[in-house]
C-alpha cells in the first residue's frame, strides 16, 4: 500500500548531522510515510548511517548514485516516491516531529496544491529566527497565492512544504543541476500553484553547520558560488517577467537585500588577484535587477552599489566597516540653505576626488516619523495625553507640529505643548468628541525645513496603533483602549 508522504533526503558527506536529521524522521508523529534517502556518492559514513536506519525500519529505503550534486539527488528521489504527498529535508537539517502531520492535515482540509510552515535556524543546538522567512509565517493564511500574498516571495525554499504529488508532476517541476537549484523551482510553484495554505507553525529547523563540511550556504562568498547564486536570479526573472510580471520588483528588492549581501562579503574578503571578476560579476548582477528597484533601494545600499559599478572596492570595504560601526543605525542629515535636501551621513558624501553624485546619498524617502502615545490619564474633566514625536534617522526633532483625532469622519485639531525633547502634551476634551463614532484615532503632521511627513500615534511598544475609545457618551463612561 502506498504512504501518505514520501520524504526525499539527498545525502552527500554529513556524517556529523544525519543521524539527528533521520531520527527526526523516524519520530514523526503522521507515521504512514516513506523517506528516501539517496546517497549521492559520499565519501565518509554517512551511506552507511543511512543504511542503519533502513534495515531497522521498513519505512527508509536507501538509493546509490554517483555524486551529481544535491538536486540530481533530488530528482532522482521524486521518481521513486509513492506516496500522495511530497515533502523534502536536508540531510543536515532536523524536522520537528509534528511538521508532516500539521501540513497535511490543512492540505486534505483545503485542497491547495501545497503547504509552507515557519523555519528556525539551528545553531550550536540552540533555535533562532530565520531573517529569510520570519515575514511570512505570522499568522495562518489557508487558499491564498503569492500575486495575493507577495511576502511570499520570500518562501524560496524546497524543504519547509508538503507539495501534491500531483501537482508536481502535472506542472513538470524538476530540480536544476546547480547548488541554488531550489530557489527557481520554488518560485513556479508559488506561481503555478491554484492555491496554497501558509502556516504559522515552525516546521522546519535549518542548520548552520558547525564541523565537518561547510554548507552550500556558508560558502555563499565564494566566487563560484556567487555565480551560481546569479544564474539562479536570472532564471528567476526570466520566469517571472514571462509568467507573473508584477512579482519581478519584488523580488528584485528581496536580492537587493538578502543576496546581494553575499556579493559585498566577497569583495571585502578578496585577494587582490580576485577583485577584477569579482566587480564584474557584480556589474552584471546590477544589470540584472529592475531600474526602479535600484532607484527605489536605500541611500546607503545605492552608495554600495555604485561603489562597485565603479570598481572602487577600497571605498566599499570603507563603508561596509561604517555599516557595521553604526550599531545605533545610520543618520540622515539636511543639507542646503535655500532648498534643502535630506541625505545619508555616510562617508564620501561630495569628496572631491570621487565626485560621487549627490544623488546617490539622497535619503528623503527613507524619512518617517515616529509617533507614540506613552502614556493617557483622565483627570476629571479631560484626558492628559503624553507623546513623543522624531524623525526616524534625524537628531533634530521636528518643526512645525500638527496633531488632530480623527474618527474617519470628523477632525478635532489638538493644541500641542511641547516638552522636553521629542516630547508632546496633548489634552482632550470628552464634549469634542460629541456625536462622533466610538474610535478616534490620534495624528500628527510634522513640517521641518520644508519637508511635511505626516504618522499615525502607535502604542508605547509601537505595535499597534493607538485609539480612544468611547463606548459611552457620558464622560464616567469613557475609557481608553489600546
Amino acid at each position: 500500500m502506498a504512504p501518505l508522504v514520501s520524504v526525499v533526503v539527498p545525502v552527500y558527506n554529513v556524517e556529523p548531522y544525519i543521524t539527528e536529521c533521520l531520527e527526526s524522521l523516524a519520530a514523526q508523529t503522521l507515521p504512514d510515510l516513506e523517506v528516501i534517502v539517496v546517497d549521492d556518492g559520499s565519501q565518509d559514513g554517512s551511506a552507511r548511517i543511512a543504511e542503519g536506519f533502513a534495515a531497522r525500519d521498513p519505512r527508509f529505503v536507501v538509493v546509490h548514485q554517483p555524486n551529481r550534486g544535491p538536486g540530481p539527488a533530488r530528482n532522482e528521489g521524486v521518481l521513486r516516491a509513492r506516496g500522495t504527498y511530497l515533502a523534502f529535508a536536508d540531510s543536515d537539517d532536523v524536522v520537528p516531529p509534528e511538521a508532516y502531520g500539521t501540513l497535511v492535515s490543512s492540505l486534505e482540509r483545503s485542497g491547495s496544491d501545497f503547504a509552507c510552515g515557519g523555519v528556525r535556524r539551528l545553531r550550536e543546538g540552540e533555535l533562532a529566527e530565520s531573517t529569510l522567512h520570519e515575514k511570512v509565517f505570522r499568522r495562518d493564511v489557508h487558499r491564498t497565492h503569492i500575486t495575493d500574498r507577495r511576502v511570499l516571495i520570500r518562501d524560496r525554499t524546497v524543504w519547509n512544504k508538503v507539495y501534491r504529488r500531483g501537482f508536481w508532476h502535472e506542472q513538470r517541476l524538476r530540480f536544476a543541476s546547480g547548488i541554488y537549484e531550489d530557489v527557481p523551482l520554488s518560485m513556479r510553484a508559488h506561481v503555478m500553484a491554484a492555491s496554497v495554505d501558509v502556516l504559522s507553525d515552525v516546521v522546519y529547523h535549518w542548520r548552520e553547520r558547525d564541523s565537518g563540511e561547510t554548507s552550500i550556504t556558508q560558502r555563499r562568498a565564494e566566487r563560484a558560488n556567487l555565480a551560481e547564486r546569479l544564474t539562479a536570479i536570472r532564471e528567476v526573472r526570466s520566469f517571472l517577467e514571462k509568467e507573473a510580471p508584477d512579482l519581478a520588483d519584488a523580488f528584485d528588492g528581496l536580492v537587493l537585500e538578502k543576496d546581494t549581501v553575499f556579493l559585498f562579503q566577497a569583495l571585502e574578503q578578496a585577494e587582490k588577484d580576485e577583485i577584477p571578476a569579482l566587480v564584474d560579476l557584480g556589474r552584471q548582477w546590477v544589470a540584472t535587477l529592475s531600474p526602479d528597484v535600484l532607484a527605489a533601494a536605500s541611500s546607503l545600499r545605492r552608495l554600495e552599489l555604485h561603489l562597485i559599478e565603479r570598481g572602487l572596492v577600497k571605498q566599499l570595504r570603507e563603508v561596509r566597516k561604517f555599516r557595521r560601526a553604526a550599531v545605533n543605525g545610520t543618520r540622515i542629515v539636511p543639507r542646503g540653505l535655500r532648498t534643502t535636501g535630506w541625505y545619508g551621513d555616510y562617508p564620501y558624501f561630495r569628496d572631491r576626488k570621487l565626485k560621487i553624485p549627490d544623488e546617490v546619498f539622497d535619503a528623503r524617502q527613507e524619512l518617517r516619523l515616529l509617533a507614540t502615545v506613552e502614556d493617557c490619564q483622565w483627570t476629571g474633566d479631560r484626558f492628559v495625553v503624553r507623546a513623543e514625536v522624531s524623525m526616524h534617522r534625524v537628531r533634530r526633532r521636528p518643526g512645525r507640529l500638527e496633531v488632530w483625532l480623527t474618527d474617519g469622519k470628523r477632525h478635532v485639531p489638538l493644541e500641542v505643548r511641547r516638552v522636553r525633547g521629542p516630547g508632546i502634551v496633548l489634552t482632550v476634551d470628552p464634549a469634542w468628541l460629541k456625536g462622533g463614532r466610538p474610535h478616534w484615532r490620534l495624528h500628527v503632521r510634522a513640517e521641518t525645513r520644508g519637508l511635511v511627513l505626516e504618522e499615525r500615534f502607535r502604542d508605547a511598544d509601537g505595535h499597534r496603533p493607538w485609539r480612544l475609545s468611547v463606548p459611552g457618551w457620558s464622560r464616567t463612561g469613557m475609557d481608553i483602549s489600546y
